[in-house]
């Protein structure tokens, strides 16, 4: 049903038969976040589901805007673009495109939809459902053109994702928080104009994130389902296979020469740098591209560099079921960049200093390896003793700047006007005037005749005696 969704999206001619792919996504992917059926996948799939909700309510207002057009057909996009009504329509599309792909304001879903299994996450988390925005956005290009608001959400959400997973301790939310910086830079490319490079990035990313998205999955369940990265220490050993290809996903996702997040991802931020740009998006375009940097190193240091022992349970790697498609993707993770850009981009020349081209990188590892080398981010709750503004600093950070309390929060005040609801109308006043009421009043009325039926013989004589002085009256 999920790939049916995807196809339905990719392939649809008009925006009706979209909505049945975007709402279905929505639906079976909350299916697939609640496998566990315990309070936290159930909590965590019923986010997923109400923020996908408003993207639903977008892409309706959507249609019932383009009924005043006639169709709802994609050929009839350049009248629209003619008459005027395409801010409206562009306006929808965004909000619609931002819930699928947790952009700010409504990021707080895909970390919180890691409680699904991780073979789910890697299906659903990196290459599908939350791209379905993004490759919506690439169908409907034409009308967005350059958007500035699209570019400011876009900057925000890497920077404040990268920030996260700097802070984060659970191996799949780091993974999560990385897709989100990700997302970023792809909408970015979109919103100054560069569709091509933004399918790109999409299609590279999919590969090194899905593959490492197995590879975590492979490590928590050798660690009998332990996902904190403080525990997953001294495994180099032990998988010797897997762990080269984590290292080689994570290098594909820092953008590491000549793999395949190298060729998308230099190319969308060499336009960025190339083209006249404010400043400040400049810095936090560079900002987030140094944390993805950051993130990784810390995320290879926590697990394979840190002086502390640890049991392994399961030694090994002997699941071909598993290593044979992780072959392939890691495979695809470094020669699907070059093939895509041998193959079907058109050749185009940026004739930037080689200092630029290279600063991302080069402070990237530098910055990675200064913050572990002086311990800024290499703290933990556990260290941090008495130092309560220090832990609710990280704690800050780790939480999307508190942005999941504040996705859930402002609903509790309606879930408890409902649970009064129910307690005073449906459980209360309804019961007695409405169908339950209703029923024993007939039961009570129907029950008087029976009372007549009695053969008692003072009853008897008493209506013997009323009838004949009815008679006696009348005549």
């Amino acid at each position: 049903m999920f790939v049916i969704s995807i196809i339905l999206i990719i392939i649809s001619p008009n925006i009706v038969s979209i909505l049945l792919g975007w709402d279905g996504l929505g639906l079976v992917s909350y299916s697939l976040v609640i496998y566990y059926q315990r309070a936290k996948s159930s909590s965590s799939g019923i986010l997923t589901v109400l923020t996908n909700r408003v993207g639903d309510v977008g892409i309706l207002l959507r249609i019932a805007w383009l009924f005043n057009y006639g169709t709802w057909d994609f050929f009839y996009l350049q009248q629209i673009f003619v008459d005027g009504g395409h801010y409206t329509v562009t306006f929808l599309l965004i909000l619609a495109a931002m819930t699928k792909s947790a952009q700010i304001p409504f990021s707080a879903w895909l970390p919180a939809a890691m409680a699904a299994p991780t073979p789910v996450s890697a299906l659903v988390h990196s290459s599908t459902l939350v791209t379905a925005g993004v490759y919506l956005l690439i169908r409907f290009q034409e009308l967005m053109g350059v958007n500035h608001f699209l570019v400011w959400v876009a900057v925000i959400t890497l920077v404040i994702s990268g920030l996260s997973a700097n802070y984060e301790f659970d191996l799949k939310k780091i993974i999560a928080l990385s897709t989100l910086s990700q997302l970023g830079i792809m909408i970015i490319a979109l919103s100054l104009g560069q569709s091509e490079l933004a399918f790109f990035h999409l299609i590279s990313h999919a590969m090194f994130k899905s593959l490492l998205f197995l590879c975590a999955g492979f490590y928590i369940h050798r660690r009998i389902d332990c996902q904190d990265i403080r525990f997953l220490r001294k495994i180099s050993g032990s998988f010797p296979l897997v762990n080269t290809l984590f290292v080689g996903c994570s290098l594909s996702l820092c953008g590491f020469p000549f793999l395949s997040g190298f060729y998308s991802k230099d190319l969308i931020l060499e336009n960025c740098f190339f083209n006249e740009m404010n400043w400040l998006i400049l810095l936090l375009l560079f900002v987030g591209a140094l944390l993805t940097f950051t993130y990784s190193i810390r995320l290879i240091y926590y697990i394979y560099y840190r002086d502390k022992k640890s049991l392994v349970v399961i030694a090994g790697e002997y699941d071909l079921f598993m290593l044979l498609p992780m072959g392939f993707l890691f495979l695809g993770a470094i020669v699907v960049g070059s093939l895509y850009v041998w193959m079907f981009l058109p050749p185009k020349e940026l004739l930037l200093p080689s200092f630029l081209k290279y600063l991302v990188l080069i402070l990237g590892l530098v910055l990675g390896s200064g913050l572990l080398k002086f311990k800024l981010i290499n703290l933990n709750f556990i260290r941090a003793e008495g130092n309560f503004r220090l832990i609710y600093t990280k704690f800050f950070l780790s939480s999307l700047w508190g942005l999941a309390i504040l996705s859930t929060f402002p609903f509790v005040t309606f879930l408890h006007l409902g649970k009064t609801y129910i307690k005073t109308m449906d459980s209360g006043w309804l019961e007695y005037s409405g169908g339950q009421g209703f029923i024993t009043w007939l039961m009570n009325f129907s029950s008087l005749p029976d009372k007549w039926n009695t053969l008692k013989l003072k009853s008897y004589l008493f209506i013997v005696f009323m009838v004949i002085m009815g008679s006696i009256l009348i005549l």
